[in-house]
Formats: C-alpha cells, structure tokens, sequence
C-alpha cells in the first residue's frame, strides 16, 4: 500500500458522515444553501473532495441529510405524557423553530416532499391525529392537511432565506410589498388593503399557532362525530348490566 493510499485511508477512517453534516449545517446556517459546496466543505474540515464523497454521494444526499438530522432532533426533544391536541401544537411550534433558526431547510423540505425528513414529519403528525381520536377514514385527510400547512411555511422561509441571501432585509421587503397593497384599487382589493398595514409588524410565529389553532378547532367536529357513533354502537344490557 503507498503512503498516498494509507492517508487517504486514514482520512476516510477520521472523518464521519455525522463530522460532516455537521459542518455542512454550520455552513448552511452561515452562509445559505449557495455557500455548501464540496469545496467549502472539505476546507472546513480540512481533508479533501475525495474523503467527503466517501460518505456522500453527492450535494442533493447531502441537504436531505442534514434536514433528516434536524428533524430528528425534533424528536428527541418532543415531551411525553401532553394531551394529543396540545402535543401537536407543541410539535408544530417545534418544526417552526427548526425552520426559523435554519432557514435553508424550508427549501430542502419544499423542494423533496419524500425524502426522510418529511417521512418523520408525517409520522409524528399521524401519530397524534390518531391519538386525538380522530376516525380512521379522516386521518389521511388531516394529517394531510396539517402538513399541507408546515410545508406551505417551509416554503415560506424558502423565499426568505433567497432573499436573505440576496441581501433584502426582511422588514424593508415587507414594508415595500405593503406599500404596494396600499396602492391597490380599493373596489377590487378591499381586503388586501385592509391587511396591508398589519403586513409589517406581523408576528410570523404568532400567525403561525393561530393557524394550527384554526386547524384544531376543525378536527373537533370529527372527533365528536367519532364519539357518538362509538357511543351508538355500543350495546346496551337490560337492568344496565
């Protein structure tokens, strides 16, 4: 074996997937998704291209990776023993968090709605459903729904992140794109004036649980439904035996 091939080999030894996504995360975090090349990457952690396509094979495994890593901390760190309506709230709040202190995985989460990340999303979320007592030929509809909901945010952060990277200010686009509504004709867009002067200062987390909220309160009907239907079908024994 030649000492070129017994460093590489000790590279590839030193050097983990976790070491990687790791550093590749901090990139992200620092510098957005343009920054993360195999390039920067291996500066970082000082070896070479080579060592890093070891363990990945390329920029696409890599993103899906690093959001899987980040969803699974989600996971660990859920708190047991809430009631199912309030564990997925706290679930919810949960994956915003992920999001807002990550802004790049909203478009790796948007961008492959299959890969595993989104699979552990999916699960946790139909776990509760269930747990909520919702029937089972609503369940799909639901979870769906609620996901509909957390990835429609990711891409949300998605367009943000771009424009964060571009160098917009996120406050300054807001206060332009409301002074564009503002404009608007008032016959055809009444609402959208209306709302344009609370664009703004708008709390993106608040704005977020009130429409878990809202996403709730339409479960309970389904829950009640399931409830009586339980309730009817349940026998019933003269002398209440």
């Amino acid at each position: 074996m030649t000492a070129e091939t017994q460093a590489s080999e000790r590279r590839k030894t030193a050097l983990s997937r976790d070491a990687i996504i790791a550093a590749a995360i901090e990139i992200l975090d620092a510098q957005g998704e343009g920054a993360l090349t195999f390039r920067a990457l291996a500066a970082r952690l000082a070896t070479g291209s080579g060592a890093i396509y070891w363990h990945v094979a390329d920029k696409q495994e890599l993103l899906a990776a690093v959001a899987d890593q980040v969803i699974a901390r989600i996971m660990v760190d859920q708190a047991d023993g809430a009631e199912p309506s309030e564990a997925i709230r706290i679930f919810a709040l949960a994956v915003f968090d992920a999001i807002d202190a990550h802004p790049w995985i909203g478009g790796q989460l948007s961008r492959d709605p299959w890969q595993h990340a989104v699979l552990r999303i999916l699960e946790a979320v139909g776990g509760h459903v269930r747990a909520l007592g919702v029937p089972a030929d609503a369940q799909f509809n639901v979870a769906t729904a609620i996901m509909s909901f957390l990835l429609g945010l990711a891409g949300q952060y998605a367009l943000g992140a771009g424009m964060a990277e571009g160098g917009i200010d996120r406050t300054t686009a807001l206060e332009e794109i409301a002074a564009r509504w503002a404009k608007l004709d008032p016959e055809n867009y009444p609402f959208v004036r209306f709302i344009a002067t609370q664009l703004p200062g708008h709390d993106d987390r608040e704005q977020f649980l009130a429409g878990i909220d809202l996403i709730l309160a339409g479960i309970e009907p389904l829950r009640d439904v399931a409830a009586t239907a339980r309730h009817q079908s349940s026998p019933v024994f003269p002398g209440g035996q």
